[in-house]
């Protein structure tokens, strides 16, 4: 244990302390949304994912029928 004195490493423990430390003042300086902005986000989120959702499952079904025309022309 003396050499860790020495050497200036710092224990588990006291590297998780400052760890914490650091976080929790970090944590103080953000800037949280109001309830307002997180459901207006949530909104836009959820439309994008809609949108998204139609035109992946378009292009799904496209494929497919494109896919079983060229097999049944085999």
């Amino acid at each position: 244990m003396a050499d860790l004195a020495k050497t200036g490493k710092k224990t588990f423990g006291a590297r998780a302390k400052k760890f914490l430390k650091e976080t929790k003042a970090e944590l103080k300086k953000v800037t949280w949304p109001t309830k307002d902005q997180l459901i207006h986000n949530t909104g836009v989120i959820i439309t994008f994912i809609i949108i998204i959702t139609i035109i992946l499952s378009v292009l799904d079904i496209a494929f497919a029928e494109l896919f079983q025309m060229l097999t049944n022309l085999v």
